[in-house]
Order: C-alpha cells, then sequence, then structure tokens
C-alpha cells in the first residue's frame, strides 16, 4: 500500500471511525490504480478548528458539486464589480449604479449578488454576461432594479448561459412596449409609428422594460390659428422629443433637451387630443380670424396658433403668434404662449403703419421662424417657416404660419410659411379669400385680400390647418 496512518489514538465504535490528533499530518492515499475504502463506516476527517486540505495536484469527489458552493466575500462591493468564479457579492449601491461583469461561462459556474443596502430599486445593478454569453436564454445586461433583490446564476451551457437557481431571482426579462391606437405602422424593421388625425387612445398592453423598451417618443402639433382679412394666421405650437428612444430617424430643431422622451409604467391609456383649425373670417366682414385648438398626449400639451388680426393694433398670442393688419403701427401675436422649453413656436409679423388706403397684412409666426414684418403697404408678406422631421420616416414640415394678405393694392400678397401654412390673397382675383392651412400641419391660414375703395370688396381669411399626434417607440 503507498498509504499510510500514524495516530496517537483510535476510538472504535461500532460502525464509526474517528481519528482524533491535534498536533500531527494526517496523511491518506492510494498508489496507482488503489482505492481506499471505509465499508460501511463513517470515516469523520478533521478537527474542531482544523482545515482538511486536498493536496496540489488532488480532486474531489463524492462531496456535491464544488461550482455550486459560493463563497461570499467580505468586502462590500461598492463600484464596478469583476466577478470570480465560486463568489458571491453583497453589493452597495448607495452611492449610484454598479456594473458586474460575469466571468466566462464555464459549465457549473457560479456567481451571486445581494442587495447590501436595499437600494437597488433607487440605483439598480447591472450584470453583463461576458462577449455574446446569454442570460436566461437572452443576450441582454440583467438589471437587479428591486429593493432588497438576491440572486444565484449557474452557468448550464451556450443555449441558456446563466440562470437563476434561487427563489429571489430574476424578474424582469427582456420587454418591449406594446401598445394600440391611431393609425399603427412599422418602421425601420424595429419601430412603431402610432399617428392621430383625430381624436382617440393611446392604449398601452405592456410597458416594457429598461432590458427592451420602456419609453416612447412624440409630435404633437396644434391646429394653427385663422386669419382675417390682411394678417395671416400663426401655426400651431410644435413640440417633439429627441427621438433617443426610437432611434433611426431625424428629428426637428425642436427635439432637442430639455425635452425628453416619455417613460411608461404599467397598462393604462392616454386620451390623445387632435386640435383643429381656428375658424376664418367671413367675407365682406372686417374682423379677426379664430384662434386653433390645443392638441395633447399625456403631459405635453401644444398651443393653438394665434389668429390673425385685421385692423390690429396687435395679432394675438398662441403656439405661434398671428400676424396684424393696420393703418396705423401694429404688434405681432407672441409666440411660445403659454411658454415652454424649447419653444413652439415664434410671434408673427408686426406692421409700422401708417399707411394710406392701401396697407397691407404680416406673415403668422412659424415653429421655425417669426412672421415677416409687413413694412410695404403694396405687398403681403410671409408667414415663418415650419420644421421638418422623420418621425414618420419620411420628411414632412408642419406649423408654417400664415402668409399676409393685401388690400387694395396693386402688389403681391405673402407666401406661406413651408410646413402648412395658407398663402395670403391680393387684390385681384375675387373673392379675394386667404389660402387655408394644409390639413395635419398646424399651418396657421393666410391672409384674405380687398380690392375697391376703402377695401369696400373684402375676402374672408384662410382657416387654419389641423393639428397632429405622432406616437414612436421600439417594439421588438
Amino acid at each position: 500500500m503507498a498509504s499510510t496512518i500514524k495516530v496517537d489514538n483510535v476510538q472504535n465504535t461500532p460502525g464509526t471511525n474517528i481519528i482524533n490528533k491535534c498536533s500531527v499530518t494526517t496523511t491518506i492515499g492510494a498508489g496507482a490504480g488503489e482505492t481506499i475504502k471505509a465499508c460501511a463506516a463513517t470515516v469523520t476527517l478533521g478537527r474542531c478548528g482544523g482545515t482538511v486540505a486536498l493536496a496540489s495536484g488532488a480532486t474531489q469527489s463524492g462531496f456535491g458539486s464544488a461550482g455550486q458552493l459560493v463563497d461570499w466575500q467580505t468586502s462590500i462591493k461598492t463600484s464596478t464589480i469583476t466577478a470570480v468564479n465560486g463568489e458571491g457579492y453583497f453589493v452597495d449601491t448607495t452611492g449610484g449604479a454598479i456594473t458586474a461583469n460575469l466571468p466566462a461561462g464555464v459549465v457549473g459556474a457560479v456567481v451571486a449578488f445581494k442587495d447590501y443596502a436595499q437600494n437597488f430599486d433607487t440605483n439598480a445593478l447591472t450584470i453583463a454576461a461576458d462577449g455574446s454569453e446569454k442570460i436566461e436564454s437572452e443576450t441582454f445586461d440583467l438589471v437587479l432594479d428591486t429593493e432588497g433583490q438576491a440572486v444565484t446564476l449557474i452557468y448550464g451551457d451556450a443555449t441558456k448561459g446563466w440562470q437563476a437557481v434561487n427563489s429571489n431571482d430574476i424578474v424582469n426579462k427582456q420587454k418591449f412596449v406594446s401598445a394600440t391606437g391611431g393609425t399603427e405602422t412599422t418602421v425601420c424593421t424595429n419601430f412603431k409609428v402610432h399617428t392621430f388625425t383625430g381624436p382617440g387612445s393611446f392604449n398601452i398592453n405592456c410597458a416594457g422594460n429598461v432590458q427592451g423598451s420602456n419609453s416612447v417618443d412624440y409630435m404633437v402639433v396644434a391646429g394653427g390659428g385663422g386669419s382675417g382679412v390682411g394678417a395671416g394666421a400663426g401655426a400651431g405650437g410644435f413640440r417633439e422629443s429627441p427621438g433617443t428612444a426610437s432611434g433611426c430617424y431625424t428629428v426637428s430643431p425642436l427635439g432637442v433637451a430639455p425635452a425628453v422622451a416619455l417613460p411608461l409604467a404599467g397598462t393604462s391609456s392616454f386620451s390623445i387630443v387632435v386640435g383643429g383649425g381656428g375658424a376664418a373670417s367671413s367675407a365682406g366682414v372686417p374682423e379677426p380670424g379664430a384662434p386653433g385648438s390645443l392638441s395633447t398626449f399625456s403631459t405635453i400639451t401644444s398651443a393653438g396658433g394665434g389668429q390673425g388680426n385685421d385692423y390690429g393694433p396687435a395679432g394675438t398670442a398662441g403656439g405661434s403668434g398671428g400676424g396684424v393688419s393696420s393703418a396705423g403701427p401694429g404688434v405681432g401675436g407672441a409666440g411660445n404662449t403659454p411658454p415652454v422649453s424649447p419653444p413652439q413656436g415664434n410671434a408673427g409679423g408686426c406692421h409700422p403703419g401708417p399707411h394710406g388706403a392701401n396697407y397691407s397684412g404680416s406673415g403668422g409666426g412659424g415653429a421655425g421662424a417669426a412672421g415677416t414684418d409687413a413694412p410695404d403697404p403694396n405687398a403681403g408678406t410671409a408667414g415663418g417657416a415650419g420644421v421638418t422631421t422623420n418621425i414618420t420616416a419620411s420628411p414632412v414640415a408642419r406649423s408654417g404660419g400664415g402668409g399676409g394678405g393685401l388690400l387694395t393694392g396693386p402688389g403681391p400678397a405673402g407666401a406661406g410659411g413651408t410646413g402648412g401654412g395658407g398663402a395670403g390673397n391680393g387684390s385681384s382675383g375675387s373673392p379675394y379669400a386667404g389660402n387655408a392651412g394644409t390639413v395635419n400641419t398646424g399651418g396657421g391660414g393666410g391672409g384674405g385680400g380687398a380690392s375697391g375703395t376703402g377695401g369696400g370688396c373684402r375676402g374672408g381669411g384662410g382657416v387654419g390647418g389641423s393639428g397632429i399626434v405622432v406616437i414612436r417607440y421600439k417594439f421588438q
């Protein structure tokens, strides 16, 4: 035999052999091809306070799976963790979110994590697999964001990857936003677009999570203002998120911080309001148009465009302000009213006056520029330009201001702002009515024209264009 046992004291009891010695090293081994068996007896190795160690190069069997033994580390982790097979970690995220990087997956490898300070709900622990290895069959980072959460992960194989084996395990697998409402289209393969051209409901079936998607991008455009004779109306307010939640498109210049995508939670519904365009003044009546109506989605509200005012002295404030026409000085209506950031629109053009029998109207404000002032009594001026976004996967301009009309003078009327603004009309071409803003762009109505002594033959103003609401998110 290649094995030697040296002891000072052997106590024999039926069915049990106990070897005790506190001052010597006990070596038990077998030669090549030999096995030591304790036939039907119990052999207890070690002593109270002692250590039983395997010799260098030796392996154990019959004592359970070494891969499932977790050695909990005594140092509390407060920063990035490079996890090691067989170790468990108490993680304190009081100072901020922490990432734990898993070791390369080897069958039977085990790691564990525990929320030490009950703070995972405030600052999460993100567990990242090595390369493209999986966690619970998916190639995503596991985020522990529940207070007091703990998880033990064992690597099973390449098909399933790391899997949770304890009762306090993974609660947030990869989920994406799912919803219904409006006209639905799929763009850029992985994104849904819901378009509302009238009132409706955006119904959330699944709010998703951080592993998939849990927020939505939006564009909310209010109705454009209606105009009177001369003055162009303001465009409906334009508000847009930065596009970070659903990528793959170019936002407008207004889709910037502090605007953000809207987070979702649970299953719920949002009532969608799409503002109508403001009414225009009637032919032959020296009166202003009407303001556009607001549009809303969740916490986002865009204000209707200001109306165009005939005979001033001031245009009406709104998402974008209305223009003014006057024989005396007139001031365009203020935009971005009520104020939001980024601003939803611009002011209407001014009218310096005074003029004689011939006078013109200034342009209404647009989302991208103010309406043009009207210094020339013989020409109406252009509405402010709108802005362009690709949120629907095609570049579309919206919220252009209405162009100014011209009363009795020989010159041209003002063009509508790009983005659906209606053009003004002049003193030729009965019935002299201003042009309407384009439907579902929030464009302002164009100012009407007039002809005859003192503008006696008056055309009506242009109706404002209705608004639109678009919601976009990642669905797979």
